[in-house]
């Protein structure tokens, strides 16, 4: 439990779809602290692995949902991903806020009715640029941000087809579908607002006899790391969007 022990708080739900890389864990913890680091001290947080145990009570018991990241692929259909892709569903149905992020972007689509399997040009890895579609400028946090802007990324998994009446809000060259949005207040991001420079390189170090093999250029994607800070706003934006959400 992490949070800043006002009763008042906001109560936030982090669910935990996996874990990263022992030797990255060790250096900088595991995927629900790096979100810790990026939400608002002002909301108390929940740290929930879905990997081992149900989605914890109705969505609506919840001011705000987000969902990590994972080893693990959404094609595969696993039952905890299941039953979390139906609690997803229930969130998004209750108005409850919720932002997934990587594997928690795939789950909301594949949830709402989107298709999910590997991307048919294989991985994306790295800092890349994304970029803003027009709808992102009515949209109540992607508004906040320039119209491009550096993320990092690593995935071989995509959302191939987004759920019927999603707003597409942001792409990059290699992904077509950066970032959506689903009714008002669920949005599903490729990219990664929680990892820092740091983090990235720790993962193209992991990768890099991967990349190798499958024709990448490791050592150029390791140069090209850079901070992604307007990225990372995104999981402040979507703090205030909780906040403001709860008052209402």
């Amino acid at each position: 439990m992490a949070g800043t022990g006002n009763t008042q708080a906001r109560r936030v739900v982090i669910l935990k779809t996996g874990s990263t890389y022992p030797q990255i864990k060790d250096q900088f913890g595991d995927f629900d602290a790096w979100f810790t680091r990026g939400l608002s001290s002002q909301l108390q947080l929940t740290v929930v692995d879905v990997t081992r145990a149900s989605p914890p009570g109705h969505p609506s018991d919840w001011q705000g949902i987000v969902i990590t990241g994972s080893p693990a692929m959404v094609s595969n259909r696993e039952p905890w991903s299941e039953q979390a892709a139906h609690w997803v569903r229930q969130a998004v149905e209750a108005n409850v806020p919720l932002l997934g992020v990587c594997y928690g972007h795939q789950l909301l689509a594949h949830a709402m009715g989107g298709k999910v399997d590997y991307h048919p040009k294989g991985r994306e890895t790295g800092t890349r640029q994304v970029r803003l579609f027009a709808a992102a400028q009515s949209d109540p946090l992607f508004s906040l941000l320039p119209q491009t802007f550096p993320a990092q990324l690593t995935h071989k998994q995509s959302v191939l087809e987004l759920p019927p009446g999603a707003v597409l809000l942001g792409e990059s060259d290699f992904e077509p579908h950066q970032a959506f949005r689903v009714g008002d207040n669920a949005w599903g991001v490729q990219f990664h607002p929680e990892f820092t420079a740091h983090i990235m390189k720790a993962y193209l170090e992991v990768q890099h006899p991967d990349l190798q093999a499958e024709g990448l250029d490791a050592n150029g994607l390791m140069a090209s790391v850079q901070p992604a800070e307007n990225a990372a706003r995104l999981l402040q934006l979507f703090s205030e969007r909780i906040l403001r959400h709860s008052e209402t």
